[in-house]
């Protein structure tokens, strides 16, 4: 552990022009940029907002606004995202980075690095423009918005350990890289994104303890919505567990990376 992270130190300046050109690169020839980013998550939020609030009629417990919906939603979907982003890239990051593995004599460690870097640079964007659509809607948060911070190191430690096990696996067996979207669609509904917890039968609430991805983003809510501070204990216990994941990522990764230049 201790020689990855002198090597990430050593090439900490390849990590952050690495996430530069890739910002350069990806809206090199876009005349909006990087406002992309966020008008595309923006757009599906509004689009579950319509559903769920003009067609289904449904009511949102604790919010006395005409957008309680679209609140909630946004809320929701900046963690999602996060979660999300950082699973996608890592499950195929050594497959796309393969000649460069190949190639090049560097820390492997630092590839994963950079797609959290990426997907954190995405994040705080994404977050800046919530705030701003919240200002327009007459919704403020709260000071308990400084708990942000924690939620996203959990968020982070559980995605990146979970994203880096399926992205060593996948190199080994590529039917993990199909089977994983979908299985990000389930988490996706099983999770209280789009719709609020009571709305779910009280018998099935109980499976939600299953889902370690729900914690966290009911701390986005009660901090960004509800102006709450989040359930610190859950929250503690899920980053804990993102850590022994990741710690073991990190340890398979080590122990797999020779075998890893060779499959690809």
């Amino acid at each position: 552990m201790s020689d990855m992270l002198k090597g990430l130190w050593a090439y900490r300046g390849f990590v952050l022009s690495s996430i530069k050109n890739e910002f350069v690169t990806r809206f090199a020839r876009s005349k909006l940029g990087g406002f992309w980013m966020i008008l595309q998550p923006l757009a599906q939020v509004l689009i579950y907002a319509l559903i769920l609030s003009a067609v289904l009629s449904a009511k949102l417990p604790g919010i006395d606004s005409q957008y309680a919906y679209a609140i909630y939603l946004t809320a929701g979907f900046l963690g999602w995202m996060l979660f999300s982003e950082i699973i996608n890239r890592c499950l195929n990051l050594f497959i796309e980075q393969g000649n460069l593995m190949k190639k090049m004599k560097f820390p492997k460690i630092t590839l994963p690095t950079i797609v959290v870097g990426t997907a954190l640079l995405n994040n705080v964007m994404l977050l800046l423009a919530i705030l701003g659509v919240f200002a327009v809607l007459g919704h403020f948060p709260t000071v308990q918005i400084l708990w942000l911070p924690v939620l996203t190191l959990a968020m982070v430690s559980l995605a990146l350990g979970v994203g880096l096990v399926l992205g060593i696996l996948n190199v080994f067996i590529r039917d993990i890289g199909q089977a994983v979207p979908i299985l990000l669609q389930v988490a996706f509904w099983f999770t209280p994104i789009v719709y609020p917890i009571n709305i779910i039968p009280e018998r099935l609430q109980q499976l939600l303890v299953l889902n370690p991805i729900y914690p966290i983003i009911r701390g986005y809510h009660d901090v960004l919505v509800y102006g709450q501070a989040p359930h610190l204990g859950e929250v503690i216990l899920i980053m804990t567990v993102g850590f022994l994941i990741l710690a073991f990522g990190l340890f398979l990764f080590r122990r797999a990376s020779a075998e890893l230049v060779d499959a690809l």
